[in-house]
């Protein structure tokens, strides 16, 4: 791995645990009843948004580049019923930054500038700018759970 390639994932791979870190900070003290309420009558429960983020990881980092057979069920993670356990939830999230991350220390010189191809990101031109929109949109959706859980 080249210096760049080695300093580019180890810095993903830092920014990526800080927002999980961030997200299980804020959903620690959550009630099961409160992690899957949603506050307003319209939006997402926190509850929601961990497994939006979730599906948003395996899909976009795990399929289409680690190549783990995922397959994704984005409306459900909006409108999931089922109201796992809180801890099941965290665990698959933990599990998906974990995927990220293994994935992000196999990146070789030529990966990051691999061509992708992925449902939702046609416009992606390669590798580095999926691992980029996936932080963004991490913590895009970190900062709505701040919002709803001191709103709420």
């Amino acid at each position: 791995m080249s210096e760049l390639s080695s300093v580019a994932a180890r810095n993903f791979e830092r920014y990526y645990e800080r927002v999980a870190a961030q997200i299980h900070a804020l959903v620690g003290p959550l009630s099961e009843d409160r992690f899957w309420t949603r506050p307003f009558s319209f939006g997402n429960s926190v509850g929601h948004l961990v497994l939006h983020l979730t599906g948003n990881l395996n899909y976009y980092v795990g399929t289409q580049i680690a190549g783990t057979g995922y397959e994704r069920n984005r409306e459900l993670e909006f409108t999931d019923s089922s109201r796992r356990p809180k801890t099941e939830v965290m665990k698959d999230f933990d599990q998906a930054i974990a995927m990220v991350n293994s994935t992000l220390a196999r990146q070789t010189e030529a990966d990051w500038n691999a061509p992708y191809t992925g449902k939702g990101m046609e416009d992606a031109e390669n590798r580095f700018t999926v691992f980029l929109r996936c932080a963004a949109h991490l913590q895009h959706h970190e900062a709505q759970m701040i919002y709803l859980v001191k709103k709420s």
